[in-house]
Order: structure tokens, then C-alpha cells, then sequence
């Protein structure tokens, strides 16, 4: 499987409430929401009577064909695209969770990572509980369960008080479809809402991690979900309560550094509008004489368009990606430097040569693929190559529903930034600072954020990550 040094793609969720093509209208949001997952994928629906469930590894389209979606019909739908941060990379992982309960069917399906997800299933399983996957989401189906609270809203309230981290979540039951977020808010919920038409005379209501989701679906988007709120729609309209206490707000910043779409509004704010600001900060903060400003495609983009406009140096499309490679590829049997690489990009020399480059990218990880990409341009006959990055170096992983490698595996950790620039060849290398970041980024705007990965300082308890996974799971960080 090809790779990118790159942080992966946490989950993406959907919720559609009132519409005869619910289903249908699961599948697409899913499909906007792709690049938040690409493991896993399912939709669970209800008719009102009786709930369903599909799901398998790999990609939506491939997985939901017509026929499959024809098998699955419901005026109610939940869906989860998926990469693994917490829980084997399998197919008793994917999501939805669909169970039958005491408290009738519930179907679950959840962005983010829960920090003391091993000590609640620890006790659970004292209790008698018996799981069905080591994904740290079915803790919260248990919680609900077994909670003492006799209606469904009061046992999901009951049960997100009692779990701690990152949290966006939709649920179903077979009428009703709740969605919430954990207190600090790391991770994104957006309500929108289809307006009745002369076939179908009730609003759709409808959820997702982006808005993207409801350009394709046709929705118009209202408002987020707030931090610590459960949001329930039903037969009798819509209700919203909080369940918890108010919390310092943590929104996750790498939302829109690279996570999100460019056309998603996230936390209340345009990435757009986030990105082109990274850039122009990043001129402002780390300018370098040039001819070219060339983005890595496709995650460095935006900010290169900023950077360009605030530098007034001529941005460029010098590397172009391909974007058909597979999760598999034939490799030679005579081996080919940077294969991975070039599997994925290629210059353009005739716009490279005898150029002074500024290459922009959004983060370096281990730092491995930068320097692949350096030495690429180089051999296309760049005569300079200055690395510009538009966040602050990433010095400690994510517990909160983002897959990073381990403390000693990111290369900021470990090196100064000068060690940085030698090791992966470039002429100079800057990054963004914090407070620039912070800045572009709207903080005290519409929310303010969690920079944990880029200074160690975390807004919630944090325990060893391979304490917070349950007995037997692994860790995709």
C-alpha cells in the first residue's frame, strides 16, 4: 500500500432525518467526506420500524453500489467513513455500530478518540459486558445500556458525561436521530437542513463533519453543533439540551491546516479563508527571494496561493500529482529511487529549471517524503529549493482522533529546525509560527483551539496512548 508521510484522516460522519432517500442521501455526504477515511465506510438506516446496517472495508463508491443501497431503504440514516486511530484496522471496527438493546435499537457512529476508553471497558467487563470489537466507540453503546436512565436522550446524556476526549457523534434509533459533541468541542458537527419540496412536504434535517457534505446533498447549512451539546430530531421536531458543564473550547487547528476540505466551513469559519491566511502569514513571517512559489498538491495548495499573493511571486503548478494510484501498485523489480514519490507527483522541469523555488507544504511529519520531494525538484534543474510550512514543527502526537506517529517518530521532536532543513536538503526551511497560525486561523473569532501537537500541552488528562487502547488493539499512530 502506497503512503504518504502525511497525518491520516481521522473519520468522517453523516445523519440524515426525515427523507425518502435517506439512504441515498447517506452515500453521497459519505462520498464528499471521503478524504477524512478511506479504510472502512457503512450507512445504518430505519424505516421507522426496523434498522439496517452495511458496511465494509474500502472505498464508499465501491462499497455502496445500487443494488446495495436498494437492500438498505429508510427515511432515517446514519453513515461513517473511517481511518482507524483507535482499534484494528478491520471490519468489526467500521462503523455504524448497530445493536439491539434495552433501550431499543441503537445505531452509533463516532469521530474522535476516547482517552479513557481502556478503563471504562475494563469495568464494564466486571460488570459482564461482552464487546464485539476493540474499537473504543462501543464503549459508549454500553454506557448507554446500561445507564439508569429510563428514555434514550437521558441515557446518552448520562453516558457522555462519563467519557473523556474527542467526540462528534451521530446515533439513531428507529425514529429519532441525535448528534453531539464532547465539551471542548475538538471535533466538527455541522446541522443543515433540506428544504421541503412538493413531493416531500417536511425539512430534511440533516448532519456532518463538513458542510462539503451538504453542498453535494443540496442542504443548507445552519449552524454547528455546539461543544457539549445532544441535539435530538424526532416525530415532534427538533430539541437541543447540554449535557455537561462548560469547558475551555479545544477546537482541533489541524482542521484547517489540512483536514478539512478547502469548501468546508469548520468551527463557524471558511478553511478557505484559513488557508490563504497561512500563506500570507507564512510571506509575512518567512519571505525568501524567488521566482516560483510551487505548492506540494494537493494539501499545500491554498496556503501557496496565499503566500504567492502576499510575496508577489508567480505561483505555479510545478509537481503534478496523479490522482488514480491505487491503494496497490506493481513496483519494478529493479528498484527505483523515490518510487513512492513518483508514483504520486512529477515536476514540471520545463517551469523548474535554473528556478528558485519556494515550496510550500502544510506540516513534515517524519520528514522522509520532504525530502524526496527536494530532491526531486532539484534533479528537474531547480537552482534553489526553500521549504516553507505552514504550521508551527509538530512536536508531540494527537490523542483526540487524529492518527500521528509516536513522539520519538516525529522528526521536530528530535532535530532542530536547521537539522530539519539539512536532513531533508533544502536551501532554507521555515515554518509558521504558533502565534501567526493562531492569527490566520480566526482564534477568538468563532472558537478557540487545541495546538497540543505543536506544544505537548494538553487540554485534557493524558495517559500513555498504549494505556488508553483496549486489551488487544493497535495503535495506527
Amino acid at each position: 500500500m502506497l503512503t504518504f508521510d502525511k497525518f491520516r484522516e481521522e473519520c468522517g460522519v453523516v445523519a440524515i432525518f426525515a427523507n425518502p432517500e435517506a439512504e441515498k442521501l447517506a452515500y453521497l455526504g459519505l462520498h464528499a467526506l471521503q478524504h477524512r477515511g478511506q479504510e472502512s465506510a457503512g450507512i445504518a438506516t430505519s424505516d421507522g420500524l426496523t434498522s439496517r446496517v452495511h458496511k465494509a472495508m474500502g472505498l464508499v463508491a465501491d462499497i455502496f453500489t445500487e443494488e446495495v443501497l436498494s437492500k438498505i431503504p429508510g427515511t432515517l440514516a446514519i453513515g461513517h467513513t473511517r481511518y482507524s486511530t483507535a482499534g484494528d484496522s478491520a471490519l468489526l471496527n467500521a462503523q455504524p455500530i448497530l445493536v439491539q438493546s434495552n433501550k431499543g435499537s441503537i445505531a452509533l457512529a463516532h469521530n474522535g478518540n476516547l482517552v479513557n476508553a481502556a478503563e471504562l471497558r475494563s469495568r464494564l467487563e466486571r460488570q459482564g459486558s461482552i464487546f464485539q470489537t476493540n474499537s473504543d466507540t462501543e464503549v459508549i453503546v454500553h454506557l448507554i445500556a446500561l445507564s439508569k436512565e429510563q428514555t434514550l436522550p437521558e441515557a446518552m446524556a448520562d453516558a457522555l458525561r462519563r467519557v473523556e476526549g474527542a467526540f462528534s457523534l451521530v446515533m439513531m434509533s428507529n425514529d429519532r436521530i441525535f448528534a453531539a459533541r464532547d465539551p471542548r468541542g475538538f471535533r466538527p458537527l455541522a446541522m443543515g437542513r433540506i428544504p421541503a419540496t412538493e413531493g416531500h412536504d417536511r425539512d430534511t434535517v440533516v448532519f456532518a463533519s463538513e458542510t462539503c457534505a451538504f453542498d453535494l446533498i443540496g442542504a443548507e447549512y445552519e449552524r454547528d453543533v455546539k461543544p457539549g451539546e445532544l441535539v435530538v430530531v424526532g416525530p415532534e421536531g427538533t430539541t437541543s439540551r447540554f449535557y455537561s458543564t462548560p469547558a475551555p473550547q479545544s477546537s482541533c487547528i489541524f482542521e484547517h491546516v489540512y483536514f478539512s476540505r478547502p469548501d468546508s466551513v469548520v468551527f463557524g469559519r471558511a478553511v478557505q479563508t484559513s488557508r490563504e491566511e497561512l500563506g500570507r502569514q507564512l510571506a509575512r513571517e518567512a519571505p525568501v527571494e524567488a521566482d516560483l512559489v510551487v505548492p506540494v498538491p494537493d494539501s499545500g495548495v491554498t496556503a501557496a496561493m496565499g503566500y504567492s499573493a502576499e510575496s508577489g511571486i508567480p505561483f505555479r503548478f510545478a509537481l503534478i500529482r496523479n490522482h488514480y494510484v491505487g491503494r496497490t501498485f506493481i513496483e519494478p523489480s529493479q528498484s527505483v529511487r523515490d518510487f513512492g514519490v513518483k508514483l504520486k507527483l512529477n515536476p514540471v522541469r520545463a517551469l523548474l529549471k535554473n528556478k528558485r523555488v519556494v515550496l510550500i507544504d502544510d506540516s513534515i511529519v517524519r520528514g522522509t517524503t520532504s525530502r524526496k520531494i527536494v530532491r526531486m525538484i532539484r534533479n528537474a534543474g531547480a537552482k534553489e529549493v526553500h521549504m516553507r510550512i505552514s504550521c508551527p514543527p509538530t512536536i508531540s502526537p494527537c490523542f483526540y482522533g487524529v492518527d500521528t506517529p509516536s513522539k520519538k517518530q516525529l522528526i521536530a521532536a528530535n532535530k532542530s529546525v536547521e537539522e530539519i532543513r539539512e536532513y531533508i536538503g533544502a536551501d532554507s526551511l521555515a515554518y509558521l509560527s504558533l502565534k501567526g497560525l493562531k492569527q490566520a486561523c480566526g482564534e477568538g473569532e468563532t472558537t478557540s483551539y487545541c495546538s497540543a501537537c505543536y506544544t505537548g500541552k494538553y487540554p485534557t488528562n493524558i495517559i500513555d496512548v498504549e494505556e488508553i487502547l483496549p486489551a488487544g488493539a493497535t495503535s495506527r499512530r
